[in-house]
C-alpha cells in the first residue's frame, strides 16, 4: 500500500488544528496509508524544498501568509482560485503537477449562510490578505456587497480610522480576516469602534483558536451575533479532502 502524505504550509502554525483534524479523520476512517504534517517555513522561497524532501506528498493546505505568494510556484489554478487570486489547497498529481484550489470561499459561505437575515446586505472585511479575497468572493456569490478595511485608505479600501457610527449603520456584517487575536497573542484585536455593534450585526472571526477572540467578545458585549472560524475550517478541510481524492 503506497503512503500518501498531506500537510499544511504556513508560518508559525503551531496553533493550527489542521494536523489534529486530519489525523483524527484518518483514524476514524481507518485510512492507515495517510499522514499529515505541518511544514512551518519562514519564507515562501523554502516551498520547493518541502516538495523535494517529501516525495510522497499528494496534497497541501496553505495558510497565512502564503495564500497569494505560493501561486507562482504552481503549474495551474482552478477557475475559482484564479478568480479569487488566492490558494489554500494544492493538489499534487501523479506527474507531480501542482494545481491550486480555493476551498476557503466554500467553507466561509457555508458557515455564514445560516446566520443571514434579509437586512444583511453589506459586509465589512477587516484585512486584505488571501483569506479576505476568498471571503469577498463568497459574499458576492451570496449577493452581499463588501468593502475592505486596511491600515491605509485607497480607492479599493477604507482605513480603520474611517470607521464610525454611520459605517456600522450601513454594514451589518463585520468579518475579521486578519490574524489579530490568534493564539498565543489572544489579547490582540482589530482597532474598530466596538460600541457601534448592535443585535442586528453579525461579527464573524476567521480565527478559531481561541474559540472566542477579543473581537468576538467585544462584539457580543454589544449584542451582536457572533461566530468563529471553526465551522469554516471544517467545511474547507472536507472540501480539500474531496479535491485531493478526485481522480
Amino acid at each position: 500500500m503506497s503512503h500518501k502524505q498531506f500537510g499544511l504550509v504556513g508560518r508559525n502554525i503551531s496553533y493550527s488544528f489542521s494536523k489534529s483534524y486530519f489525523t483524527e479523520r484518518f483514524q476514524k476512517d481507518n485510512t492507515q496509508d495517510c499522514t499529515y504534517e505541518n511544514f512551518d517555513i519562514q519564507e515562501i522561497t523554502d516551498f520547493p524544498s518541502i516538495l523535494k524532501n517529501n516525495p510522497d506528498l499528494v496534497g497541501l493546505n496553505v495558510t497565512i501568509p502564503y495564500k497569494e505568494t505560493v501561486i507562482p510556484f504552481l503549474n495551474e489554478l482552478s477557475e475559482t482560485a484564479a478568480k479569487i487570486g488566492a490558494v489554500n489547497v494544492i493538489k499534487i498529481t501523479k506527474e507531480r503537477k501542482l494545481i491550486g484550489h480555493n476551498s476557503d470561499c466554500y467553507g466561509f459561505k457555508k458557515a455564514l449562510e445560516p446566520l443571514l437575515e434579509p437586512h444583511h446586505k453589506k459586509a465589512l472585511i477587516l484585512g486584505t490578505g488571501g483569506a479576505s479575497k476568498a471571503v469577498a468572493f463568497a459574499l458576492e456569490e451570496l449577493g452581499i456587497s463588501s468593502a475592505f478595511v486596511s491600515r491605509k485608505a485607497s480607492e479599493k479600501q477604507i482605513s480603520y480610522d474611517q470607521i464610525d457610527a454611520s459605517t456600522f449603520e450601513n454594514y451589518h456584517i463585520i468579518i475579521n480576516s486578519t490574524p489579530l487575536g490568534t493564539s498565543p497573542n489572544t489579547e490582540a484585536f482589530p482597532k474598530i469602534p466596538y460600541e457601534y455593534f448592535t443585535p442586528k450585526h453579525i461579527a464573524f472571526d476567521l480565527i478559531y483558536n481561541p474559540a472566542e477572540t477579543q473581537f468576538l467578545k467585544k462584539a457580543k458585549a454589544n449584542g451582536a451575533v457572533i461566530k468563529n472560524g471553526l465551522e469554516m475550517l471544517v467545511n474547507q478541510a472536507e472540501k480539500a479532502w474531496e479535491i485531493w481524492n478526485e481522480s
